[in-house]
């Protein structure tokens, strides 16, 4: 049996095209070039990807250091990307979409809360809340 507890499992991946899901919700693409005891990453080529509904779009980074504690997910990439049912679109059209997106949430978030308070019920502010 051939196996490595923890992150010293991830030495076979090396140099190997990865996604990763960062803990604020962001997805990074590039190749693991480095690892180590705390599961810090270092990868190179990378680009940040950005989806909006069935569209995406992807942001150069070039060499992206990400520390340990900010990774929800890590995996390789095996599947071509066009293979993807997704539309890859310009980075100012995404970003675009990424803002009108988010002027929606905040929106509807400002209607729940109005709705709350009509009730006589509060809601905590996000900004005072504990992230972990």
């Amino acid at each position: 049996m051939n196996y490595m507890p923890g992150t010293a499992s991830l030495i076979q991946d090396i140099d190997k095209k990865h996604l990763v899901l960062l803990r604020d919700g962001r997805t990074l693409i590039g190749y693991l070039r480095s690892i180590d005891q705390f599961a810090n990453l270092v990868l190179h080529q990378t680009v940040e990807r950005i989806h909006v509904g069935k569209k995406y779009g992807d942001i150069p980074r070039g060499i992206f250091v990400v520390r340990g504690e900010n990774v929800v997910l890590l995996g390789e990439i095996v599947s071509k990307e066009s293979d993807t049912p997704l539309q890859q679109v310009s980075i100012e059209e995404i970003l675009e979409e990424q803002r009108v997106e988010q002027q929606a949430k905040q929106e509807s978030e400002k209607l729940k809360v109005q709705a709350l308070k009509e009730r006589g019920l509060s809601v905590p502010r996000a900004d005072t809340l504990d992230e972990y």
